[in-house]
Protein backbone atom coordinates (compact mmCIF):
# COMPACT_ATOMS: atom_id res chain seq x y z
CA UNK A 1 0.00 0.00 0.00
CA UNK A 2 1.47 3.40 -1.17
CA UNK A 3 -0.14 4.75 2.14
CA UNK A 4 2.88 3.03 4.29
CA UNK A 5 5.89 4.61 2.23
CA UNK A 6 7.48 7.68 3.32
CA UNK A 7 7.16 9.36 0.13
CA UNK A 8 4.67 11.31 -0.75
CA UNK A 9 2.62 8.62 -3.53
CA UNK A 10 2.14 9.64 -6.84
CA UNK A 11 -0.46 8.24 -9.38
CA UNK A 12 0.22 8.24 -13.09
CA UNK A 13 -2.42 8.31 -15.54
CA UNK A 14 -1.98 7.90 -18.98
CA UNK A 15 -2.40 5.09 -21.83
CA UNK A 16 0.93 5.06 -23.31
CA UNK A 17 2.96 2.48 -21.09
CA UNK A 18 6.14 5.02 -22.66
CA UNK A 19 4.95 7.90 -21.27
CA UNK A 20 4.79 6.19 -17.98
CA UNK A 21 7.97 4.55 -18.00
CA UNK A 22 9.42 7.97 -18.89
CA UNK A 23 7.61 9.69 -15.73
CA UNK A 24 8.05 6.85 -13.54
CA UNK A 25 11.82 7.54 -14.00
CA UNK A 26 12.04 10.95 -13.90
CA UNK A 27 9.83 10.73 -10.11
CA UNK A 28 10.50 7.28 -8.52
CA UNK A 29 13.82 8.70 -7.06
CA UNK A 30 11.47 11.34 -4.88
CA UNK A 31 7.85 9.21 -4.96
CA UNK A 32 6.00 6.53 -4.14
CA UNK A 33 4.54 5.91 -8.02
CA UNK A 34 1.60 4.28 -8.84
CA UNK A 35 0.57 4.04 -12.36
CA UNK A 36 -2.44 3.26 -14.19
CA UNK A 37 -3.42 2.63 -18.14
CA UNK A 38 -6.61 4.68 -17.79
CA UNK A 39 -9.39 6.30 -15.55
CA UNK A 40 -11.35 3.13 -14.76
CA UNK A 41 -8.03 1.62 -13.34
CA UNK A 42 -7.43 4.76 -11.73
CA UNK A 43 -10.40 5.15 -10.09
CA UNK A 44 -9.83 1.56 -8.68
CA UNK A 45 -6.40 2.53 -7.10
CA UNK A 46 -7.35 5.57 -5.31
CA UNK A 47 -9.93 3.50 -3.95
CA UNK A 48 -7.09 1.40 -2.17
CA UNK A 49 -4.38 3.58 -2.00
CA UNK A 50 -3.72 7.01 -0.18
CA UNK A 51 -2.76 9.18 -2.70
CA UNK A 52 -1.46 13.03 -2.50
CA UNK A 53 -1.06 14.35 -6.15
CA UNK A 54 -2.31 12.39 -9.50
CA UNK A 55 -0.84 13.63 -12.40
CA UNK A 56 -3.27 12.69 -15.84
CA UNK A 57 -3.18 12.63 -19.44
CA UNK A 58 -5.90 14.55 -21.37
CA UNK A 59 -5.57 12.03 -24.01
CA UNK A 60 -7.06 8.58 -23.14
CA UNK A 61 -9.53 6.34 -24.31
CA UNK A 62 -13.03 6.08 -22.35
CA UNK A 63 -13.17 9.55 -20.72
CA UNK A 64 -10.66 12.38 -20.82
CA UNK A 65 -7.81 13.87 -18.75
CA UNK A 66 -10.55 16.18 -17.55
CA UNK A 67 -13.35 14.18 -16.85
CA UNK A 68 -11.27 11.88 -14.83
CA UNK A 69 -10.02 14.98 -12.85
CA UNK A 70 -13.48 16.55 -12.43
CA UNK A 71 -14.63 12.82 -10.60
CA UNK A 72 -11.43 13.18 -8.40
CA UNK A 73 -11.93 16.45 -7.45
CA UNK A 74 -15.31 15.21 -5.95
CA UNK A 75 -14.25 11.85 -4.85
CA UNK A 76 -10.94 13.08 -3.67
CA UNK A 77 -10.72 16.75 -3.08
CA UNK A 78 -7.69 16.42 -1.04
CA UNK A 79 -5.58 14.83 -3.91
CA UNK A 80 -3.60 17.78 -6.08
CA UNK A 81 -4.58 17.15 -9.61
CA UNK A 82 -2.47 18.02 -12.58
CA UNK A 83 -3.00 17.34 -16.13
CA UNK A 84 -0.73 17.06 -19.23
CA UNK A 85 -2.27 18.38 -22.76
CA UNK A 86 -0.95 18.66 -25.82
CA UNK A 87 -2.84 22.39 -26.67
CA UNK A 88 -2.69 25.16 -25.00
CA UNK A 89 -6.08 26.75 -25.74
CA UNK A 90 -7.03 29.14 -23.07
CA UNK A 91 -10.83 28.88 -22.90
CA UNK A 92 -9.85 24.96 -22.29
CA UNK A 93 -8.08 25.70 -19.64
CA UNK A 94 -10.75 27.61 -17.87
CA UNK A 95 -12.97 25.32 -18.31
CA UNK A 96 -10.96 22.44 -16.96
CA UNK A 97 -9.31 24.93 -14.31
CA UNK A 98 -13.46 25.12 -13.68
CA UNK A 99 -14.37 21.86 -13.62
CA UNK A 100 -11.50 19.64 -12.73
CA UNK A 101 -9.89 22.13 -10.55
CA UNK A 102 -6.49 21.55 -11.79
CA UNK A 103 -3.26 22.91 -9.94
CA UNK A 104 -0.96 22.74 -13.27
CA UNK A 105 -1.11 22.08 -16.67
CA UNK A 106 2.21 20.47 -18.56
CA UNK A 107 2.39 20.98 -22.03
CA UNK A 108 4.04 18.37 -24.54
CA UNK A 109 6.78 17.57 -24.83
CA UNK A 110 7.39 18.19 -20.89
CA UNK A 111 10.92 17.92 -19.67
CA UNK A 112 12.10 15.84 -17.04
CA UNK A 113 13.29 18.57 -14.54
CA UNK A 114 10.49 20.60 -15.16
CA UNK A 115 7.92 17.37 -14.18
CA UNK A 116 10.18 16.61 -10.86
CA UNK A 117 9.19 20.67 -10.09
CA UNK A 118 6.03 20.46 -10.58
CA UNK A 119 5.56 17.01 -8.47
CA UNK A 120 7.35 18.53 -5.61
CA UNK A 121 5.28 21.85 -5.67
CA UNK A 122 2.07 19.56 -5.96
CA UNK A 123 3.19 17.40 -3.04
CA UNK A 124 4.35 20.37 -1.03
CA UNK A 125 0.79 21.85 -1.48
CA UNK A 126 -1.15 18.90 -0.51
CA UNK A 127 0.76 18.76 2.82
CA UNK A 128 0.51 22.59 3.91
CA UNK A 129 -3.10 21.94 2.97
CA UNK A 130 -3.36 19.50 5.49
CA UNK A 131 -1.38 21.19 7.90
CA UNK A 132 -3.49 24.05 7.84
CA UNK A 133 -6.87 22.15 7.49
CA UNK A 134 -5.30 20.30 10.94
CA UNK A 135 -4.13 23.39 12.90
CA UNK A 136 -7.27 25.07 11.75
CA UNK A 137 -9.16 22.25 13.61
CA UNK A 138 -6.80 22.54 16.69
CA UNK A 139 -7.69 26.62 16.76
CA UNK A 140 -11.24 25.79 17.40
CA UNK A 141 -11.16 22.67 19.76
CA UNK A 142 -8.19 23.79 22.10
CA UNK A 143 -8.34 26.14 24.96
CA UNK A 144 -5.94 29.34 24.92
CA UNK A 145 -2.59 27.26 26.12
CA UNK A 146 -3.76 25.48 23.15
CA UNK A 147 -4.41 27.62 20.94
CA UNK A 148 -0.67 29.20 21.94
CA UNK A 149 1.25 26.34 20.31
CA UNK A 150 -0.54 25.67 17.96
CA UNK A 151 0.16 29.06 16.47
CA UNK A 152 4.09 28.64 17.11
CA UNK A 153 3.75 25.43 15.21
CA UNK A 154 2.13 27.85 12.57
CA UNK A 155 5.44 30.10 12.67
CA UNK A 156 7.16 27.26 12.36
CA UNK A 157 5.66 26.16 9.22
CA UNK A 158 5.92 29.77 7.93
CA UNK A 159 9.78 30.24 8.33
CA UNK A 160 10.18 26.97 6.15
CA UNK A 161 7.91 28.91 3.73
CA UNK A 162 10.00 32.08 3.66
CA UNK A 163 14.02 29.94 3.54
CA UNK A 164 12.46 27.41 0.89
CA UNK A 165 12.12 30.03 -1.73
CA UNK A 166 16.32 30.52 -1.33
CA UNK A 167 16.84 28.26 -4.60
CA UNK A 168 20.35 25.92 -4.05
CA UNK A 169 22.08 22.96 -4.77
CA UNK A 170 22.62 20.89 -1.84
CA UNK A 171 26.16 21.81 -1.50
CA UNK A 172 25.72 25.47 -2.18
CA UNK A 173 27.58 28.49 -0.63
CA UNK A 174 24.85 29.85 -0.43
CA UNK A 175 23.77 27.45 3.22
CA UNK A 176 25.97 28.61 5.14
CA UNK A 177 24.30 32.37 4.69
CA UNK A 178 20.79 30.67 4.93
CA UNK A 179 21.62 28.89 7.94
CA UNK A 180 23.42 31.84 9.48
CA UNK A 181 19.87 33.60 8.83
CA UNK A 182 17.92 31.05 9.67
CA UNK A 183 19.64 31.08 13.60
CA UNK A 184 18.98 34.83 13.84
CA UNK A 185 15.65 35.26 12.33
CA UNK A 186 14.22 34.04 15.66
CA UNK A 187 15.95 36.37 17.83
CA UNK A 188 14.58 39.88 17.64
CA UNK A 189 17.96 41.90 16.86
CA UNK A 190 19.43 44.26 13.84
CA UNK A 191 21.24 42.04 11.23
CA UNK A 192 23.46 43.21 8.85
CA UNK A 193 23.41 41.20 5.23
CA UNK A 194 26.60 41.79 3.03
CA UNK A 195 27.38 41.42 -0.42
CA UNK A 196 27.24 42.60 -3.98
CA UNK A 197 23.91 43.84 -5.79
CA UNK A 198 21.37 41.46 -6.55
CA UNK A 199 23.02 38.44 -4.48
CA UNK A 200 19.13 37.87 -3.26
CA UNK A 201 19.73 40.02 0.24
CA UNK A 202 16.04 41.67 -0.11
CA UNK A 203 14.78 37.62 -0.31
CA UNK A 204 16.72 36.64 2.59
CA UNK A 205 15.70 39.48 4.81
CA UNK A 206 12.22 38.80 4.04
CA UNK A 207 12.33 35.27 4.48
CA UNK A 208 13.99 35.95 8.00
CA UNK A 209 10.57 38.48 8.21
CA UNK A 210 8.52 35.13 7.92
CA UNK A 211 10.74 33.30 10.27
CA UNK A 212 10.27 35.53 13.15
CA UNK A 213 8.22 36.51 16.13
CA UNK A 214 6.96 39.53 13.92
CA UNK A 215 5.65 37.13 10.61
CA UNK A 216 1.99 38.41 10.96
CA UNK A 217 3.47 42.18 11.10
CA UNK A 218 4.32 43.64 7.66
CA UNK A 219 7.33 43.26 5.95
CA UNK A 220 8.55 46.65 4.13
CA UNK A 221 11.70 47.28 2.24
CA UNK A 222 13.46 50.53 0.66
CA UNK A 223 16.87 50.86 -1.15
CA UNK A 224 18.81 53.29 -0.37
CA UNK A 225 21.03 52.89 -3.36
CA UNK A 226 21.30 56.52 -5.51
CA UNK A 227 18.60 58.29 -3.28
CA UNK A 228 19.16 61.77 -2.47
CA UNK A 229 19.42 62.44 1.23
CA UNK A 230 16.05 64.72 1.91
CA UNK A 231 14.06 61.69 -0.02
CA UNK A 232 15.38 59.29 1.66
CA UNK A 233 14.29 60.91 5.26
CA UNK A 234 11.20 61.72 4.04
CA UNK A 235 10.31 57.61 3.49
CA UNK A 236 11.44 56.69 6.46
CA UNK A 237 10.85 59.44 8.75
CA UNK A 238 7.69 60.92 7.44
CA UNK A 239 7.03 64.23 7.15
CA UNK A 240 4.45 67.23 8.38
CA UNK A 241 2.46 68.70 6.40
CA UNK A 242 4.02 71.53 4.27
CA UNK A 243 7.27 70.03 4.21
CA UNK A 244 6.50 68.16 1.00
CA UNK A 245 5.08 69.38 -2.63
CA UNK A 246 1.51 69.11 -1.97
CA UNK A 247 1.10 70.41 1.23
CA UNK A 248 0.72 66.76 2.48
CA UNK A 249 1.56 65.02 5.15
CA UNK A 250 3.31 61.22 5.11
CA UNK A 251 3.76 58.48 7.20
CA UNK A 252 7.24 57.15 6.79
CA UNK A 253 8.37 53.54 7.18
CA UNK A 254 9.53 53.83 10.49
CA UNK A 255 5.81 53.99 12.31
CA UNK A 256 4.34 51.73 9.29
CA UNK A 257 6.87 48.59 9.90
CA UNK A 258 5.74 49.39 14.36
CA UNK A 259 6.12 45.65 15.82
CA UNK A 260 6.83 44.69 11.90
CA UNK A 261 10.57 44.07 9.81
CA UNK A 262 12.38 47.05 7.87
CA UNK A 263 14.96 46.08 5.42
CA UNK A 264 17.14 48.74 3.96
CA UNK A 265 19.25 48.32 1.09
CA UNK A 266 22.56 50.15 -0.26
CA UNK A 267 22.91 51.45 4.04
CA UNK A 268 26.90 52.06 3.18
CA UNK A 269 25.39 55.13 0.77
CA UNK A 270 22.87 56.11 3.99
CA UNK A 271 24.05 60.46 4.66
CA UNK A 272 25.22 61.18 7.94
CA UNK A 273 22.04 62.50 9.11
CA UNK A 274 20.19 59.45 8.11
CA UNK A 275 22.71 57.46 10.15
CA UNK A 276 22.25 59.25 12.99
CA UNK A 277 18.32 58.98 13.04
CA UNK A 278 19.24 55.28 12.53
CA UNK A 279 21.56 54.88 15.38
CA UNK A 280 18.40 56.48 17.70
CA UNK A 281 15.59 53.99 16.31
CA UNK A 282 18.06 51.55 17.26
CA UNK A 283 19.08 52.67 20.50
CA UNK A 284 16.81 54.88 21.30
CA UNK A 285 13.35 53.39 19.37
CA UNK A 286 12.01 56.97 18.12
CA UNK A 287 12.36 59.24 15.56
CA UNK A 288 10.76 62.31 14.22
CA UNK A 289 9.36 63.48 11.37
CA UNK A 290 10.41 65.85 8.95
CA UNK A 291 8.98 69.33 10.46
CA UNK A 292 7.90 67.99 13.56
CA UNK A 293 9.19 68.56 17.28
CA UNK A 294 7.57 65.73 19.13
CA UNK A 295 9.86 62.31 18.64
CA UNK A 296 7.52 59.03 17.72
CA UNK A 297 8.44 55.79 18.98
CA UNK A 298 8.34 52.61 17.05
CA UNK A 299 9.51 49.42 17.81
CA UNK A 300 10.49 47.78 14.30
CA UNK A 301 12.98 45.16 13.56
CA UNK A 302 15.83 46.82 10.94
CA UNK A 303 17.77 44.55 8.97
CA UNK A 304 20.35 46.54 6.55
CA UNK A 305 21.61 45.45 3.35
CA UNK A 306 25.21 46.79 1.92
CA UNK A 307 27.39 45.98 -0.75
CA UNK A 308 30.19 47.18 0.98
CA UNK A 309 32.02 45.95 3.65
CA UNK A 310 31.13 48.32 5.96
CA UNK A 311 34.65 48.18 8.41
CA UNK A 312 36.39 50.31 5.06
CA UNK A 313 33.29 52.41 5.27
CA UNK A 314 34.25 53.13 9.14
CA UNK A 315 37.47 53.79 7.72
CA UNK A 316 37.28 55.78 5.69
CA UNK A 317 34.66 58.25 7.54
CA UNK A 318 31.88 57.63 6.04
CA UNK A 319 29.88 55.51 7.92
CA UNK A 320 29.07 56.27 11.87
CA UNK A 321 31.42 53.15 13.64
CA UNK A 322 28.58 53.17 16.82
CA UNK A 323 26.08 52.53 13.79
CA UNK A 324 27.99 49.75 12.48
CA UNK A 325 28.39 48.01 15.69
CA UNK A 326 24.83 48.23 16.91
CA UNK A 327 24.38 46.44 13.29
CA UNK A 328 27.43 43.97 13.36
CA UNK A 329 26.30 42.01 16.06
CA UNK A 330 24.46 39.62 13.47
CA UNK A 331 26.17 39.89 10.23
CA UNK A 332 25.72 37.26 7.24
CA UNK A 333 28.08 37.42 4.16
CA UNK A 334 25.79 36.19 1.28
CA UNK A 335 28.11 34.74 -1.52
CA UNK A 336 28.05 36.30 -5.44
CA UNK A 337 26.46 33.76 -8.11
CA UNK A 338 30.30 33.30 -9.29
CA UNK A 339 30.67 31.57 -6.34
CA UNK A 340 27.93 29.37 -6.59
CA UNK A 341 28.19 27.59 -10.62
CA UNK A 342 26.25 24.99 -9.50
CA UNK A 343 23.33 27.00 -8.27
CA UNK A 344 23.04 28.24 -12.08
CA UNK A 345 21.22 25.52 -13.70
CA UNK A 346 18.80 25.40 -10.82
CA UNK A 347 18.00 29.24 -10.94
CA UNK A 348 17.94 29.03 -14.45
CA UNK A 349 15.29 26.78 -14.61
CA UNK A 350 13.46 28.23 -12.04
CA UNK A 351 13.39 31.30 -13.33
CA UNK A 352 12.52 30.21 -16.67
CA UNK A 353 9.47 28.70 -15.61
CA UNK A 354 7.83 31.51 -13.95
CA UNK A 355 8.82 33.74 -16.91
CA UNK A 356 7.84 31.25 -19.27
CA UNK A 357 4.04 31.31 -17.31
CA UNK A 358 4.42 35.01 -16.75
CA UNK A 359 4.48 35.67 -20.76
CA UNK A 360 2.29 32.90 -21.71
CA UNK A 361 5.49 31.32 -23.73
CA UNK A 362 5.41 27.25 -23.32
CA UNK A 363 9.39 26.96 -23.08
CA UNK A 364 10.28 23.56 -21.39
CA UNK A 365 14.16 24.18 -20.19
CA UNK A 366 17.58 24.88 -21.60
CA UNK A 367 19.60 22.16 -22.87
CA UNK A 368 23.04 21.15 -21.14
CA UNK A 369 25.21 23.33 -23.74
CA UNK A 370 23.07 26.56 -22.85
CA UNK A 371 23.49 25.45 -19.20
CA UNK A 372 27.49 24.88 -19.41
CA UNK A 373 27.79 28.32 -20.29
CA UNK A 374 25.46 29.68 -18.09
CA UNK A 375 27.73 27.65 -15.55
CA UNK A 376 30.76 29.34 -16.43
CA UNK A 377 30.02 32.68 -16.56
CA UNK A 378 31.29 35.28 -13.78
CA UNK A 379 27.64 36.78 -13.66
CA UNK A 380 29.09 40.45 -12.52
CA UNK A 381 25.59 41.29 -12.23
CA UNK A 382 24.44 38.81 -9.76
CA UNK A 383 20.63 37.32 -9.95
CA UNK A 384 19.63 40.03 -11.61
CA UNK A 385 22.14 39.70 -14.81
CA UNK A 386 20.65 36.12 -14.51
CA UNK A 387 16.79 37.20 -14.70
CA UNK A 388 18.29 39.81 -18.04
CA UNK A 389 19.63 36.78 -19.46
CA UNK A 390 16.95 34.11 -19.16
CA UNK A 391 14.27 36.45 -19.82
CA UNK A 392 16.55 38.00 -23.73
CA UNK A 393 16.73 33.95 -24.32
CA UNK A 394 12.67 33.41 -23.74
CA UNK A 395 12.03 36.42 -26.30
CA UNK A 396 13.71 34.83 -29.28
CA UNK A 397 13.54 31.73 -28.15
CA UNK A 398 12.34 29.23 -31.45
CA UNK A 399 11.95 26.16 -29.71
CA UNK A 400 10.72 24.75 -26.56
CA UNK A 401 14.06 23.87 -25.14
CA UNK A 402 16.33 27.12 -25.39
CA UNK A 403 19.98 26.43 -26.41
CA UNK A 404 23.18 28.00 -26.24
CA UNK A 405 22.54 29.99 -29.29
CA UNK A 406 20.63 32.04 -28.09
CA UNK A 407 23.06 33.24 -24.73
CA UNK A 408 24.81 36.85 -25.29
CA UNK A 409 27.95 36.95 -27.15
CA UNK A 410 29.18 38.38 -24.37
CA UNK A 411 28.91 35.44 -22.33
CA UNK A 412 29.54 32.72 -24.98
CA UNK A 413 33.02 34.25 -25.02
CA UNK A 414 33.59 34.16 -21.75
CA UNK A 415 36.57 31.88 -20.10
CA UNK A 416 34.28 28.42 -19.89
CA UNK A 417 35.51 27.92 -16.61
CA UNK A 418 38.15 27.09 -14.32
CA UNK A 419 38.82 23.63 -15.74
CA UNK A 420 38.21 24.55 -19.38
CA UNK A 421 40.83 24.46 -21.63
CA UNK A 422 41.37 27.50 -23.08
CA UNK A 423 40.93 29.34 -19.70
CA UNK A 424 44.28 30.44 -20.13
CA UNK A 425 42.90 33.32 -22.88
CA UNK A 426 41.85 35.42 -20.27
CA UNK A 427 45.13 36.76 -20.11
CA UNK A 428 46.54 35.80 -23.63
CA UNK A 429 47.31 39.87 -24.11
CA UNK A 430 48.91 40.40 -20.67
CA UNK A 431 50.54 37.01 -20.59
CA UNK A 432 54.00 36.05 -21.48
CA UNK A 433 54.82 33.85 -24.60
CA UNK A 434 55.42 34.17 -28.24
CA UNK A 435 52.62 36.25 -30.05
CA UNK A 436 52.08 33.17 -31.95
CA UNK A 437 50.81 30.82 -29.02
CA UNK A 438 48.89 34.13 -27.92
CA UNK A 439 47.04 34.74 -30.62
CA UNK A 440 46.20 31.05 -30.71
CA UNK A 441 44.63 31.26 -27.86
CA UNK A 442 42.29 33.93 -28.37
CA UNK A 443 41.52 32.44 -31.72
CA UNK A 444 40.40 29.05 -29.82
CA UNK A 445 37.82 31.76 -28.10
CA UNK A 446 36.30 33.02 -31.52
CA UNK A 447 36.10 30.06 -32.97
CA UNK A 448 34.39 28.19 -29.94
CA UNK A 449 31.81 31.10 -30.00
CA UNK A 450 31.48 31.43 -33.33
CA UNK A 451 30.53 27.60 -33.84
CA UNK A 452 28.26 28.13 -30.78
CA UNK A 453 26.56 30.85 -31.94
CA UNK A 454 25.54 29.20 -35.24
CA UNK A 455 24.46 26.03 -33.57
CA UNK A 456 27.82 24.64 -34.89
CA UNK A 457 26.82 25.24 -38.39
CA UNK A 458 30.04 24.55 -39.84
CA UNK A 459 29.02 26.36 -43.12
CA UNK A 460 28.12 29.21 -41.57
CA UNK A 461 30.82 29.88 -39.08
CA UNK A 462 33.15 29.03 -42.32
CA UNK A 463 31.68 31.82 -43.67
CA UNK A 464 31.33 34.48 -41.34
CA UNK A 465 35.31 33.94 -39.85
CA UNK A 466 36.02 33.92 -44.17
CA UNK A 467 37.20 30.13 -44.21
CA UNK A 468 36.63 27.43 -46.38
CA UNK A 469 34.82 24.18 -44.28
CA UNK A 470 38.21 22.55 -44.83
CA UNK A 471 40.32 25.13 -43.44
CA UNK A 472 37.80 25.16 -40.16
CA UNK A 473 37.80 21.53 -39.55
CA UNK A 474 41.46 21.65 -39.57
CA UNK A 475 41.67 24.50 -37.29
CA UNK A 476 39.31 22.49 -35.00
CA UNK A 477 41.43 19.41 -34.97
CA UNK A 478 44.56 21.52 -34.42
CA UNK A 479 43.05 23.32 -31.23
CA UNK A 480 40.93 19.97 -30.10
CA UNK A 481 37.39 22.03 -30.00
CA UNK A 482 34.46 19.42 -30.22
CA UNK A 483 31.04 19.78 -30.50
CA UNK A 484 29.49 18.82 -26.80
CA UNK A 485 28.21 15.04 -26.71
CA UNK A 486 24.41 16.03 -25.97
CA UNK A 487 24.09 17.85 -29.10
CA UNK A 488 25.43 15.42 -31.23
CA UNK A 489 23.17 12.99 -30.08
CA UNK A 490 20.52 15.55 -30.71
CA UNK A 491 21.24 15.47 -34.27
CA UNK A 492 22.13 11.61 -35.07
Amino acid sequence: MAGGSSQPAILLVDDEPHSLSAMRMALEDEFEILTAPDAAEARNVLEQDWVQVVICDQRMPGQSGVEFLSDVREGWPETVRLLITGYTDTSAMVSAINDAGIHQFLTKPWHPDQLLIAARNAARLFHLARENERLALEMRLLNATAESRVEKRRKKLREGMGFETVLRAPNSPMNAAVETARQFASFDVPVLLTGEPGTGKTQIARAMHFGSLRSDKPFYELDLTGMPADLAAAELMGAKRGMLAGSVARIGLFQKADRGTLFLGGIDTASPELQLALLRVLTQGSFAPLGGQERLTTNLRLICGSGRDLRDCVAEGTFRSDLFFALAGGEIAVPPLRARRGDVAILAQALLAELSARHGKPVHGLDEAALEFLENYDWPGNLRELTNEITRMLIFARDSVLGADLISRHILQAPPGEEGADRSAESAISAEGTLKDRVELMEMRILRETLTRHRWNKSRAAAELGLSRVGLRAKLDRYGIAESAAKAEQEN
